[in-house]
């Protein structure tokens, strides 16, 4: 974890929102507050702060250091905003404005509810928590694997990554109508993992259809991947990414130090509110 040098609570607006692919919603936010966000590419996250229904006000943490989680749960729930955490999908410094891609298909969490009704001047507040993206040690090639949680962590990898970089991305999405253009360096290969039509993954419980994620793990075990040694980053569900680890460590051999992790949900777990 890269953690950024200054980080504050922002007050941010929504400035616009559309439907870029049928599972995807992008919210623009902006403001001054932007003037106080440093971008730091690849996978850069940040805590984002949603007001509660029929909030008159948002009513954010003022401290930006690890204590700002104690004044939050210290403040009555009611008057407390849900906070999910986000990946920048792209930030403009020149306009002051920062996009985010909100995954809603069906759900009606706090996130999706947000995304799907955001309005401009809407105001939400974030908090900068640096890149999750960190390779320590050597390595000839990329191996990046995510479900659709994870997409703009990988399209900011990819964006972020030098022309001559070497890897592997999969990317595992609920349909072939949400896969996304973004910049990939011609050397590492990219590939969509659509869900829909797919059936059960060995991944999968016997008689269930595809867990999300499961398709994605079922890929990695079965690839071909490139000789050389590798750092691997998967992100998305949490049985998908210790599933990646475990088959690259176990049945692969890459060291343990050359695999990061980050678990963004749990399937049939709602997050806490």
């Amino acid at each position: 974890m890269v953690k950024p040098a200054d980080a504050h609570v922002l007050t941010l607006d929504v400035v616009g929102s559309k439907r870029v692919t049928p599972s995807m919603v992008r919210v623009t936010l902006g403001g001054e507050g932007m003037e106080h966000f440093a971008p730091m590419g690849f996978d850069q996250w940040f805590r984002l702060f949603l007001p509660r229904p029929d909030q008159d006000s948002l009513r954010l943490p003022t401290r930006s250091s690890g204590m700002w989680y104690v004044q939050y749960r210290a403040t009555p729930k009611a008057q407390r905003p849900f906070v999910r955490n986000y990946t920048v999908r792209a930030v403009r410094p020149d306009l002051h404005e920062l996009d985010v891609d909100f995954v809603v298909h069906g759900d009606t969490g706090p996130a999706s509810s947000f995304a799907l009704s955001a309005r401009p001047g809407d105001r939400v507040g974030l908090l900068d928590q640096g890149i999750g993206y960190n390779p320590r040690a050597p390595h000839d090639w990329t191996l990046l694997v995510a479900d659709e949680t994870g997409l703009p962590a990988v399209a900011g990898i990819c964006e972020s990554l030098p022309d001559d970089a070497r890897g592997l991305a999969l990317v595992e999405i609920p349909e072939d109508g949400d896969a996304q253009e973004f910049r990939v360096p011609a050397g590492v290969e990219l590939r969509w993992i659509p869900r829909h039509g797919a059936g059960r993954s060995t991944a999968a419980e016997p008689g269930h259809e595809a867990v999300p994620g499961g398709l994605a793990l079922d890929a990695v075990r079965s690839a071909d991947l490139p000789s050389g040694e590798v750092y691997a980053y998967a992100v998305g569900e949490s049985g998908l990414v210790t599933g990646v680890r475990r088959h690259l460590v176990a049945e692969r051999g890459v060291p343990k130090g050359n695999i990061d992790f980050v678990g963004y949900w749990r399937h049939g777990v709602a997050a806490a509110s």
